[in-house]
């Protein structure tokens, strides 16, 4: 336990906020430390766009289980003077404690207690919360062929095991007008700025909220002087599905907008970030999950479903097995008060080794047969 929390305090004590390059490869560098401290040999350091990756494989076939989490974090440099670390009353402080690097300590301390590591791979990016744009394809590469990847991701409520994440895609809009004179001449203007309001409210109307689909207008510009009809706007666009299906129509339907204003232009950017983890490739897993924390004698395991994404999305979307959720008991991601339960580390680290070493030993359980008679999605 001691040794556990020293290697979180000196990660949290390294500040990665994810746009900081060289801030992300010193992190890398410190992480590489620890882990070789533990697991007697550094890992492989992958740098793609100037992002730096770390992976760590073990013995001579492909791997097995992946173990995956990520180094970076939202915290901009300088978060630790005014959210220092600390370890009071049974409750760890820091920036990025919770998401995630409490999960990266505790892969690497499982890793250690481990006899035999043979397939066995660790994968810890550095651009997780920018939506992984350089390490995506490094992890859908280390996953295939796995029987399961277990993400090391902080838990839901209470400690609930996330069985299902909501897809996410990202569009920008851009909206091109003509310029005029907002008091002499504005009927010889194409208002870009009444254009974009046009588009803001229909790709609004996409949302589904029956089906738990959202589709959130968010960052929004448009002109450039006070006295100017605005030739450009743009608005960015989030959107969660909880499947595949709902991802693709609101697709098709963002990419069909057309302008209301005559010879206004429109111009859609972006697309689908992170398929749907659904709760097909995380069932067997999580069933496997509760009967090792009851041979352990921990209390029973919850799962929960969450509009937040995370690398586990691009697992699952290969037909990997997957479970996430399985890293720090706590709250407060990406918040002011984000912190770990400390009392629950040496459990939740046990549920993980058990899961790790059972996978490793026995293979990936079956998927349940579904009241249906479906055995499961198709492998994508």
């Amino acid at each position: 336990m001691d040794a556990l929390l020293a290697d979180i305090e000196t990660l949290v004590r390294c500040e990665s906020p994810s746009a900081d390059l060289a801030a992300v490869a010193h992190s890398a560098d410190v992480l590489t430390g620890v882990g070789k401290a533990l697991l007697g040999v550094e890992p492989e350091r992958i740098v793609l766009d100037g992002r730096t990756h770390l992976r760590w494989r073990f013995g001579d076939s492909p791997p097995r289980v992946l173990l995956l989490g990520h180094h970076d974090t939202v915290w901009p440099m300088g978060s630790l003077e005014t959210h220092p670390f600390s370890l009071q009353e049974g409750v760890l402080r820091g920036p990025g404690c919770f998401d995630m690097k409490t999960g990266v300590v505790m892969a690497l301390h499982v890793a250690a207690s481990l006899a035999d590591r043979s397939g066995l791979s660790i994968l810890v990016t550095g651009d997780e919360e920018l939506g992984s744009p350089s390490s995506r394809g490094l992890i859908e590469e280390e996953a295939r062929g796995c029987a399961a990847a277990f993400v090391l991701e902080a838990s839901a409520d209470g400690g609930a095991i996330k069985t299902r994440r909501k897809g996410v895609s990202h569009y920008r809009i851009e909206v091109t007008g003509r310029a005029s004179h907002a008091g002499l001449e504005p009927e010889k203007g194409i208002n870009a700025g009444v254009e974009i309001a046009y588009q803001v409210l229909a790709v609004a109307a996409l949302a589904s909220p029956e089906r738990g689909t959202s589709v959130v207008p968010t960052v929004l510009s448009a002109g450039t002087t006070v006295n100017t009809v605005p030739a450009a706007a743009a608005v960015e666009v989030d959107v969660r599905v909880w499947d595949e299906e709902e991802q693709l129509r609101v697709d098709r339907e963002v990419r069909a907008l057309q302008p209301v204003l005559e010879d206004a232009q429109v111009r859609v950017t972006g697309g689908i970030n992170r398929p749907p983890l659904d709760a097909v490739s995380s069932a067997a897993l999580f069933g496997l999950a509760k009967e090792l924390a009851a041979e352990l004698g921990l209390p029973e395991l919850t799962e929960a479903a969450v509009g937040g994404a995370s690398d586990g999305n691009y697992t699952a979307g290969l037909g990997v097995p997957t479970l996430d959720g399985l890293g720090a008991v706590g709250g407060g991601a990406h918040a002011d008060h984000e912190h770990v339960l400390v009392e629950e580390l040496p459990r939740r680290t046990a549920l993980l080794a058990a899961l790790v070493e059972n996978v490793l030993t026995k293979g990936s359980p079956s998927i349940p047969t579904n009241p249906d008679g479906d055995s499961g999605r198709a492998r994508r």
